[in-house]
């Protein structure tokens, strides 16, 4: 089975000019984690997904692959 991009992090982070260590510290999470993140990895919990919205000031069905979603 293929992995599914289900978040769009990454490509929020490069929009909004913010980088994985600036998302890390203001989270207080280690860049590795964030990383994983951005890589579909593994994801954050809504709870950070949400708190992720507020500081790159985007909606949070913005950070969310709406196809992946779905399927």
């Amino acid at each position: 089975m293929a992995k599914k991009d289900v978040n769009r992090l990454k490509i929020m982070l490069a929009v909004t000019k913010h980088s994985n260590k600036w998302l890390a510290e203001m989270l207080g999470k280690d860049q590795a984690t964030i990383s994983k993140w951005c890589t579909n990895t593994c994801q954050p919990d809504l709870e950070t997904l949400i708190r992720i919205s507020d500081l790159l000031k985007v909606d949070v069905n913005d950070l969310l692959n709406k196809e992946c979603i779905k399927e």
